[in-house]
């Protein structure tokens, strides 16, 4: 529907009359630009970054070297209420057989400020091998830490994966305030990769 100035001007007094408030506020993608100035001025934190890394709208994220996998020998079935188990290794290369879910983490330490969130997303080339690549909804302002990703190869072929490569991406958005309770929940200040700690939720 096309509103005339007039008709748009009508709107806005009947908005105003009804008291909704209407945000005044930006909410947009972050641009490679903005995404370097608030590198320079430590208002995110990326480390380590290279140049290469940043792109139009996103920052290539690297694999790490620490990886998590459920230890199907240990447990009969997962569940919310108990804590899962794990296998824990390092290594400079992975290979994830086919239908299989590895944990793996970042090189980069992440810090977020209290007005940006971002999205973890998998680049375009690694999804074509049929590697899904994510973690848990996104990246709440305030956060610190390395990311822990979720991999999960849906090939029939197994995908060997070596650390140091590009495997994702960070998708940066500005939140239309800043948040009033900033991220400072169980996965803060995470290093390596961290395994689920749903059983530590108070709602349980």
């Amino acid at each position: 529907m096309l509103l005339n100035n007039i008709e748009r001007q009508g709107l806005r007094v009947r908005i105003e009359r009804q008291g909704i408030h209407v945000r005044k506020e930006k909410t947009m993608i972050l641009s490679d630009y903005t995404i370097k100035e608030m590198l320079a001025a430590k208002q995110l934190i990326i480390d380590p970054i290279t140049d290469i890394q940043i792109q139009p709208a996103s920052v290539d994220i690297r694999l790490g070297t620490h990886f998590l996998k459920v230890d199907e020998n240990a447990i009969a079935s997962m569940s919310l209420e108990d804590e899962a188990k794990y296998v824990e290794f390092e290594s400079d290369e992975v290979v994830i057989p086919p239908n299989s879910f590895l944990l793996a983490t970042t090189m980069e330490t992440v810090q977020l400020p209290n007005h940006v969130t971002a999205f973890v997303e998998g680049r375009s080339s690694i999804g074509r091998m049929g590697l899904f690549i994510q973690n848990a909804g996104w990246v709440d302002p305030g956060f610190r830490g390395e990311i822990t990703l979720e991999l999960y190869n849906a090939n029939r072929l197994p995908i060997k994966l070596r650390a140091g490569r590009r495997i994702c991406q960070l998708v940066f958005a500005y939140m239309d305030k800043e948040a009033q309770k900033p991220y400072a929940g169980k996965y803060q200040d995470q290093q390596k990769a961290v395994g689920s700690r749903i059983f530590q939720d108070q709602d349980r």
